[in-house]
């Protein structure tokens, strides 16, 4: 399965979920493959809020490398 599908599916499944009970949602915008980044948009109210980084680092990057090794790095757009 490309590297995309596998961040779609856990950001459907695990973090989406999670966001849309605060009030937020979440975009992929573009995965590298050779190089293992993710950009994300964080929208709603994960969007405008000032914990957003925290949101990014300890839960939505957490995860994203934990259920896929392949990512390295999440990063805002």
């Amino acid at each position: 399965m490309p590297l995309k599908e596998k961040v779609e599916e856990v950001i459907e499944k695990e973090i989406r979920p999670a966001l849309m009970r605060d009030g937020g949602n979440i975009a992929v915008v573009d995965v590298n493959e050779s190089e293992g980044v993710v950009k994300v948009q964080l929208l709603g109210a994960c969007g405008g809020c000032p914990m957003s980084v925290i949101t990014l680092t300890s839960f939505v990057e957490r995860v994203l490398r934990s259920k896929v090794p392949e990512v390295k790095k999440v990063v805002p757009v």
